[in-house]
């Protein structure tokens, strides 16, 4: 199951930066995040007639060699064998790569013989069914509509999305629901552009995206418990934590985003089952930006506190509570002992830092100076962060392609489902399709442009261990859909896929404290 990405797909992360050389974090991933999409030209060039003049090309090649990554030189085409059944249902992925090449062919004078995004099956097997036929519609359509707005030709535009509300909607099929969302940023997008209000752009309010993503409400819980990329991050991040801990006896866990705190509680009886010395003790210092989610993290505090003290460990928590992360320092927390081990935990949260000023620049710095043994970080592995539009909203859609798929096989309930993708997956959508500057709070980025950013700091990557592999592989198995999720290897991280599109990533750094202390 795991495969490991060949060198000359990877990005590069050669020649550390001055950290003083950019403004803000902003600047820094727009720009290496374009230079990202660059270093994808050597494969655009395997795959397209040097004579094709569309810009489209670029973009959705570029999108075609992302779908490579975890699956060597073979695209995935969703026809799997799983233990001597053949699974024929085309993917989503497999979707929009049909409805981006019908895109493509419609909008260019190229021969119908050359197929850009080159697959071995024609699409008359690949699509077998209506919904499949109206699927790829959707998806041609939805890029159209797209290269319009780019192109600032709003009416046309218009007209292209009132047919993709009459094919789409929030309680469809996997690629009519995405559509549907997809929809949504560019009538809000348009309003941006041409300064109006209609019902269906900015006259339709959404929740903050990052207010959404960080949502305790008891539906978001129960739909993050069926969902296993979040359970693979939580066992293979808590793995990786063991493992460099080594047999300290007294640990300080610094969580970024606790949320519930389940990977506590993993942690917890991780550290008394280990073998060697008994932990002395435990401390988790939880960080709450701003006040309203105090009483949240406090209460998992108290449950946490009772899972400690039914194993017999030795167990403290603290909230650690600023309202900006420019105002966090090492003082913030409770003096560390000279003999305790300091872990930093950050899941899912890195990334909503790139668009605020310079708070990703500062936490790292706090991190450094907290000398920790080490970081492990849990991200979205995806490029939704191109200063580009188009660019950006074809790696959306295949990211958010995928994901709602593995939600569609894997969440039991559809009401969870439904507002999960309403909610979270939804405004964080239409953020990424409408919003530009200090408004577009959803920049992920992939593990190639954080590996850069954290050598800027002397942070450097240690490999993750077989057991953390093994404790992936140990949830997949616990669900139905579990056998779609492919696992990869870039550098020394882990990368968590649905049928083979990146989706998540799971590294693990640690900090030698330099001479000059006071360097950076």
């Amino acid at each position: 199951m795991l495969s490991s990405i060949s060198q000359n797909e990877r990005l590069c992360s050669s020649g550390a930066m001055d950290i003083d050389s950019f403004s803000c974090d902003e600047d820094f991933f727009d720009d290496f995040t374009n230079s990202a999409h660059l270093f994808h030209d050597d494969v655009l060039k395997r795959v397209v007639s040097i004579n094709s003049p569309k810009k489209q090309f670029n973009i959705l090649n570029k999108y075609a060699s992302r779908c490579r990554r975890l699956n060597g030189d073979n695209l995935n085409f969703s026809i799997y064998e799983r233990e001597g059944q053949v699974i024929s249902s085309p993917s989503v992925e497999t979707l929009i790569h049909l409805g981006a090449e019908k895109f493509i062919k419609s909008s260019s004078k190229v021969s119908d013989e050359l197929s850009v995004l080159s697959h071995p099956y024609p699409s008359s097997v690949l699509c077998q069914s209506e919904e499949d036929c109206v699927g790829v519609r959707l998806v041609q359509c939805l890029l159209s509509c797209a290269e319009k707005v780019d192109k600032k030709e709003y009416e046309e535009a218009y007209k292209l999305l009132l047919e993709c509300d009459r094919m789409s909607s929030s309680r469809g099929s996997v690629v009519e629901r995405l559509v549907f969302y997809f929809s949504e940023g560019l009538y809000e997008r348009i309003d941006r552009e041409m300064g109006r209000v209609t019902p269906k752009g900015l006259g339709k309010k959404f929740e903050d995206p990052l207010v959404a993503v960080r949502s305790s409400d008891e539906t978001m819980i129960a739909f993050h418990n069926e969902l296993p990329v979040s359970q693979i991050t939580k066992f293979a991040g808590m793995q990786a934590v063991v493992d460099n801990v080594g047999e300290a006896r007294k640990v300080h866990f610094i969580d970024f985003e606790i949320r519930n705190g389940i990977q506590c509680i993993i942690l917890m009886q991780a550290l008394v089952d280990r073998r060697g010395d008994p932990l002395d003790g435990l401390r988790i210092s939880a960080v709450c930006v701003g006040g309203e989610t105090r009483a949240g993290v406090e209460a998992t505090g108290r449950r946490l506190a009772s899972f400690a003290g039914s194993l017999g460990l030795s167990f403290s928590f603290e909230v650690v509570v600023v309202e900006d992360l420019l105002e966090l320092d090492e003082k913030s927390f409770s003096r560390v002992d000279v003999d305790e081990v300091v872990v930093v935990y950050a899941e899912y949260t890195l990334s909503y830092m790139i668009g605020g000023p310079d708070q990703l620049h500062h936490v790292m710095k706090v991190a450094r100076g907290l000398r920790f043994r080490v970081m492990v970080v849990a991200e979205v592995e995806a490029n939704c962060n191109s200063p580009v539009f188009v660019e950006r909203f074809v790696e959306a859609m295949l990211f958010y392609g995928a994901y709602f798929e593995s939600m569609a096989g894997c969440v039991r309930s559809e009401e969870h489902r439904c507002i999960a993708e309403a909610t979270c997956f939804g405004s964080s959508i239409r953020n990424v399709v409408a919003a530009e500057g200090r408004e577009r709070k959803i920049r992920h980025v992939g593990i190639g442009v954080w590996r850069a950013f954290f050598a800027r700091f002397g942070f450097e990557e240690t490999e993750l261990s077989m057991s953390s592999v093994y404790q992936a592989n140990l949830v997949v198995k616990n669900f139905a859909s579990g056998s779609f999720f492919t696992f990869g290897i870039d550098g020394k991280s882990l990368i968590i896929g649905w049928k083979g599109t990146p989706m998540s990533s799971i590294s693990a750094w640690r900090f030698d404290v330099p001479s000059d202390s006071n360097a950076l």
